[in-house]
């Protein structure tokens, strides 16, 4: 009898059906696969030698497994995700900088003390006797190897190696029976294929090893160094001796000249002993600093004070076109920051803007904007409002319509004018509120990179310093410089200088804080 379509989906009591059966292991299934996959992303990370990441992700993965396993933990369930987001993506990249920062991490020394003790292990040199020429032959999906040692008249090949998707590190030669089957390849896949069969080594029925001598050849290869009992590199060449040398970070000779590469060691405060204590770096870190809070502090006071000026036009009732005039005021924070500044760019050249053409018409001048310093920090002080005052114009737009209407009112009855009621009214209201943005503002721009980077890059250049510094440059530009321009690309170094603005920034903006705080309780 065939069944009612409104009761054939109703399951009986204490009869779950498959449906619900399958669901039930849908949840510990997601999460075996997730889990299986985390330990591989985990492995394939430490395996890299990125410990610390490495440390924190099997501390966030076994948290996860805790909280999503555990009852008493349902609520944290929810907040876990955020939380965790905080500690990889803001927490870690500040202790991974900090930890840096102790280092003598460089251009020179980018390697672990093991992987660059590996380096020189893995040093060869042309061993005693003679090459034999080599072939390739596809074979089954992936690769025979073919040896030939023409004056002897004997053969070896090796078994199938997968050479496109995995490099085995060594394959074993036996005799080779009868003429090879098939074509050897052409040169062109024998080239393509180099890397992997440079990596390999083949290992002779006499136990000795050949390697890559040549696209068409293998031969006997010895390592370069051996370590002794007291973990110094011996060349097996010479004799000479390499020491490892803890404090430069280098395998250093006899006559005390390092060897590269170089690896990472511990320095302890020397960055920071360095940026405080060497003249030579003092100077200009002291000088870009003062330049940065002043950068920072005139950028937003300009364009706090421009936002309120518009803000407080834009609400005159009275004004026509009033939604016309919010709209074109609101198209710079509209365009995309970096087409404005290179627009400026242009516009501010010295021979072919527009803003010095119109000054040579009207007043026979062509200020030089990227040479003179002082005209250089002008024009980021001018560009920055620019980009910054439609912002603070939107806010304190909104905050002057959540005035109550009848202050003004009140204000007017008494015979107050514009003045009075913006110096009495307005501002008293707007400011307490707008504090924790212009100290947002603020933290921003001390680290505008950007805006530096794309308008001035820095420059000019101090002229005084054997650092690269320039009179534009704010310390996280000039972190930059120091990480990346500089010929040593001193990564530890600019960690520190990172840390310290990180230091800087926290500090003002809780002096900001704290003195918002108190002169909101003195009213």
């Amino acid at each position: 009898m065939p069944l009612n379509p409104n009761t054939a989906a109703v399951a009986l009591p204490g009869l779950p059906d498959a449906r619900s059966r399958r669901l039930r292991w849908l949840g510990p299934a997601l999460g075996l696969l997730l889990a299986l996959g985390a330990l591989y992303i985990l492995t394939a990370v430490y395996l890299a030698g990125e410990t610390l990441l490495a440390g924190a992700l099997l501390a966030t993965l076994a948290l996860a497994g805790w909280v999503y396993g555990s009852q008493r933990l349902y609520a944290w369930r929810y907040l876990f995700p955020g939380v965790a987001a905080v500690v990889i993506f803001v927490v870690f990249p500040i202790l991974y900088t900090v930890s840096m920062s102790f280092s003598n991490a460089s251009s020179r020394h980018l390697l672990t003390f093991e992987r660059a003790t590996r380096y020189f292990l893995d040093e060869t040199y042309a061993g005693e006797g003679r090459s034999l020429q080599s072939s390739l032959r596809a074979e089954g999906g992936g690769y025979r190897l073919r040896l030939q040692d023409e004056e002897a008249g004997t053969a070896y090949e090796t078994g199938p190696l997968p050479l496109d998707r995995d490099t085995p590190a060594k394959a074993k030669a036996v005799p080779a029976s009868g003429e090879p089957a098939g074509e050897a390849l052409p040169l062109k896949d024998v080239i393509r294929l180099q890397p992997a069969l440079k990596a390999l080594t083949v290992q002779m029925p006499d136990d000795s090893e050949l390697r890559s001598t040549g696209l068409r050849s293998f031969g006997p290869v010895a390592h370069l160094y051996r370590q002794d009992a007291q973990g110094r590199l011996v060349n097996q060449q010479d004799g000479s001796l390499l020491t490892p040398n803890m404090r430069s970070g280098f395998y250093e000779a006899a006559d005390g000249s390092a060897v590269q590469p170089g690896f990472q060691v511990g320095i302890g405060w020397a960055h920071y002993a360095r940026i405080f204590t060497d003249e030579a770096f003092r100077e200009p870190f002291l000088r870009i600093f003062g330049w940065t809070v002043t950068f920072a502090a005139l950028t937003v006071l300009f364009a706090a004070s421009l936002g309120m000026l518009l803000a407080v036009l834009l609400t005159w009732e009275a004004l026509r076109f009033r939604a016309v005039y919010q709209t074109l005021l609101f198209l710079p924070y509209a365009v995309p920051g970096f087409i404005s500044i290179l627009v400026f760019k242009g516009l501010f050249n010295n021979n072919f803007g527009e803003i010095n053409l119109i000054l040579d018409a009207l007043f026979g001048i062509k200020p030089a904007w990227f040479s003179d310093p002082l005209l250089a920090k002008s024009m980021l002080l001018i560009v920055n409002t620019w980009l910054g005052y439609p912002y603070m114009m939107v806010i304190c737009m909104g905050l002057i319509k959540a005035i109550p209407a009848d202050l003004y009112e009140a204000s007017a009855v008494a015979g107050a004018g514009p003045l009075t009621n913006f110096f009495r009214i307005t501002l008293p209201l707007v400011l307490k509120p707008l504090t924790p943005l212009l100290i947002a503002a603020f933290a921003f721009n001390f680290n505008n990179f950007v805006l530096i980077s794309l308008l001035t890059n820095g420059r000019p250049d101090f002229l005084d310093t054997r650092i690269p510094a320039g009179t534009t440059d704010i310390l996280v530009s000039y972190t930059y410089r120091m990480a990346f321009e500089d010929s040593g690309q001193n990564f530890g170094l600019a960690a520190a200088i990172s840390t310290v603005i990180f230091a800087m920034v926290a500090l003002l903006s809780w002096i900001n804080l704290r003195a918002a705080r108190v002169t909101k309780e003195a009213s």
